[in-house]
């Protein structure tokens, strides 16, 4: 069993990976401020290349912001099966090295290469040969970082970004942070920088002179997790595997809505893809809940756990509109919709017949679900939808083919 001094991490952190990937496929992009991100009106930057960054577009950036920012720059829509597509191919890249791979995201995760070094070399060496091999396998650059904790290698790997590799000596890691600005540390946002701003510490150093009675007496038990964080102490093991809490999908819209059969054509098409990915996972849950964030960015939630578990959209839909029922959508117009499913576990060891139930009636659902999922993978996402839903798409169309014509 290693000790956590001899523990050796690797944090690899894919450089603007949904814009590198478009400038990959379009060449004629690069050197370009590329920005890719939802609707232009109201939806947020997803990913910027660091030309784009330049102006100070930054992910989670509301678009409008970022356009007034870069007005030069070129905006993509998201093309989320692409990514997935490629960051596929760079998880099992990592797996190659060893198979305690936890994966953040679809661009980046942490390694636990302790017992891999005797057959493959250090850990520096070990990040080095990822970091060639993905770029030599998809064209794409990873910045890496190596210490013996997830916190240091994460922010080690952020440091030299792009395409930068920062390595962390075992026993060096108070000398690393020392002069880093506290902000880097984990759990330190805004409201903890100015108090921690008000006994004068602005740098982890200055954090970790502090005594530890002091930050706990101030902060709690997080006192207590900022000493050690300051120190480079972080006892985490790499999860290899997390299952999924929850699925859910979500929705801004381009205008405000407040027609509340808009809004419920809007909620089967979410349950729709909610539904299809849980049914793809071979996953049932119990606890449905439907977010909702009004024109003034108030959000609200509403649950409800389910005697039996499900991962049909009919189910999905009808828990759905009893939980709108519970907002104020018909008062308030809103900017955003969502659903999700929660308290997953495996159809199978639902004790179930079938995704759906052992009843007849659930059989019959089952085959029907089996029936439109096998022709959605065949022939697209659009190919057979409810009839509800056929309104809002030509609708749609209708204003698209406007849009184009003016």
């Amino acid at each position: 069993m290693p000790t956590p001094d001899s523990r050796r991490i690797i944090h690899l952190d894919m450089d603007a990976f949904y814009a590198s990937v478009e400038i990959l496929d379009n060449p004629a992009l690069r050197g370009q401020p590329v920005v890719v991100g939802g609707d232009c009106n109201r939806g947020v930057v997803c990913a910027a290349s660091y030309e784009a960054r330049k102006f100070g577009v930054h992910s989670a950036l509301p678009m409008l912001t970022a356009k007034k920012l870069c007005p030069h720059g070129v905006f993509l829509p998201v093309r989320m099966a692409r990514y997935q597509e490629i960051s596929r191919r760079i998880m099992e890249i990592f797996q190659r090295f060893t198979p305690q791979v936890e994966p953040l995201s679809l661009d980046e995760a942490f390694l636990d290469v302790t017992a891999s070094q005797r057959l493959m070399g250090s850990a520096e060496e070990i990040a080095g040969q990822i970091r060639a091999l993905v770029r030599d396998t998809t064209g794409l650059t990873v910045s890496a970082g190596v210490g013996t904790s997830k916190l240091v290698a994460k922010i080690a790997s952020d440091l030299n970004k792009p395409d930068g590799l920062t390595i962390v000596p075992p026993g060096e890691e108070e000398v690393f942070l020392a002069p880093l600005p506290i902000g880097r540390l984990w759990g330190v946002g805004k409201t903890t920088r100015e108090a921690l701003a008000l006994i004068g510490v602005q740098t982890v150093g200055d954090l970790r002179r502090i005594p530890p009675a002091i930050l706990t007496a101030k902060f709690g038990k997080a006192g207590r997790m900022l000493h050690e964080s300051a120190r480079g102490i972080d006892l985490r093991p790499v999860e290899p595997r997390q299952e999924a809490k929850s699925i859910g999908h979500e929705e801004t819209f381009a205008e405000d809505l407040r027609d509340k059969k808009r809004i419920e054509q809007e909620l089967l098409a979410l349950c729709l893809k909610v539904g299809k990915r849980a049914r793809d996972k071979g996953l049932v849950g119990r606890t449905v809940t439907v977010k909702v964030k009004y024109r003034d960015f108030v959000q609200v939630t509403r649950s409800l756990t389910l005697p039996e578990p499900v991962a049909d959209d009919k189910s999905l839909y009808q828990t759905g509109r009893l939980l709108l029922a519970k907002t104020e959508i018909t008062l308030r117009p809103i900017r955003l919709l969502g659903i999700s499913l929660a308290s997953l576990t495996p159809a199978e060891a639902a004790g179930q017949l079938s995704l759906f139930g052992q009843s007849r009636a659930r059989l019959k659902d089952c085959r029907l679900y089996k029936a439109i999922d096998t022709i959605s993978d065949r022939y697209g996402c659009g190919s057979i939808v409810p009839a509800a839903l056929v309104e809002k798409m030509e609708a749609e169309q209708e204003e698209k083919n406007a849009t184009t014509m003016d």
